[in-house]
Protein backbone atom coordinates (compact mmCIF):
# COMPACT_ATOMS: atom_id res chain seq x y z
CA UNK A 1 0.00 0.00 0.00
CA UNK A 2 1.56 3.62 -0.82
CA UNK A 3 1.98 5.99 1.57
CA UNK A 4 -0.80 8.12 -0.29
CA UNK A 5 -3.06 5.24 0.44
CA UNK A 6 -2.25 5.26 3.88
CA UNK A 7 -2.16 8.34 4.58
CA UNK A 8 -6.27 8.01 3.05
CA UNK A 9 -7.32 6.36 6.34
CA UNK A 10 -6.56 9.49 8.14
CA UNK A 11 -9.24 12.11 8.47
CA UNK A 12 -9.63 15.58 9.95
CA UNK A 13 -12.74 16.93 10.98
CA UNK A 14 -13.42 19.35 13.37
CA UNK A 15 -16.45 17.98 14.19
CA UNK A 16 -14.84 14.80 15.49
CA UNK A 17 -12.80 14.51 18.46
CA UNK A 18 -12.48 18.38 18.25
CA UNK A 19 -10.40 18.55 15.05
CA UNK A 20 -7.57 15.72 16.29
CA UNK A 21 -6.49 13.32 13.34
CA UNK A 22 -8.60 9.76 13.72
CA UNK A 23 -8.98 6.34 11.92
CA UNK A 24 -11.23 7.06 8.95
CA UNK A 25 -14.63 6.24 10.19
CA UNK A 26 -13.71 5.71 14.12
CA UNK A 27 -13.34 7.94 16.58
CA UNK A 28 -9.97 6.76 17.34
CA UNK A 29 -7.25 9.37 17.52
CA UNK A 30 -3.96 8.64 16.21
CA UNK A 31 -2.56 10.34 19.43
CA UNK A 32 -4.11 7.40 20.94
CA UNK A 33 -3.24 4.34 18.86
CA UNK A 34 0.65 5.81 19.20
CA UNK A 35 0.14 6.02 23.26
CA UNK A 36 -1.01 2.56 23.31
CA UNK A 37 1.89 1.43 21.27
CA UNK A 38 4.21 3.49 23.59
CA UNK A 39 3.16 2.11 26.57
CA UNK A 40 3.89 -1.23 25.26
CA UNK A 41 0.79 -2.47 23.26
CA UNK A 42 1.39 -4.68 20.30
CA UNK A 43 -0.37 -4.01 16.76
CA UNK A 44 -1.72 -7.78 17.42
CA UNK A 45 -3.04 -6.37 21.11
CA UNK A 46 -4.78 -3.40 19.58
CA UNK A 47 -6.38 -5.33 16.39
CA UNK A 48 -7.74 -7.77 19.17
CA UNK A 49 -9.24 -4.56 21.27
CA UNK A 50 -10.94 -2.54 18.19
CA UNK A 51 -12.21 -5.12 16.00
CA UNK A 52 -13.12 -2.24 13.21
CA UNK A 53 -9.23 -1.74 12.62
CA UNK A 54 -7.09 -3.09 9.79
CA UNK A 55 -3.50 -3.59 10.95
CA UNK A 56 -2.90 -0.83 7.54
CA UNK A 57 -4.81 1.75 9.93
CA UNK A 58 -1.84 1.59 12.74
CA UNK A 59 0.70 1.70 9.68
CA UNK A 60 -0.90 4.93 8.59
CA UNK A 61 -1.25 6.20 12.56
CA UNK A 62 2.57 5.61 12.34
CA UNK A 63 3.38 7.17 8.79
CA UNK A 64 0.90 10.47 9.80
CA UNK A 65 3.00 10.74 12.53
CA UNK A 66 6.42 10.49 11.08
CA UNK A 67 5.37 12.81 8.23
CA UNK A 68 4.38 15.22 10.41
CA UNK A 69 7.32 15.34 12.46
CA UNK A 70 9.32 15.81 9.58
CA UNK A 71 8.08 19.44 8.77
CA UNK A 72 8.61 20.26 12.18
CA UNK A 73 11.19 21.04 14.43
CA UNK A 74 11.65 19.04 17.32
CA UNK A 75 12.64 20.79 20.70
CA UNK A 76 13.90 17.98 23.21
CA UNK A 77 12.00 18.05 26.73
CA UNK A 78 14.99 18.13 28.55
CA UNK A 79 18.74 18.74 27.81
CA UNK A 80 20.91 16.16 28.02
Amino acid sequence: MSDEELLERITVDPDVMTGKPVIQGTRLTVDHILNLMAHGATEEEILEEYHRLEREDIRACLLFSAKSLSDSSFMPLKAA
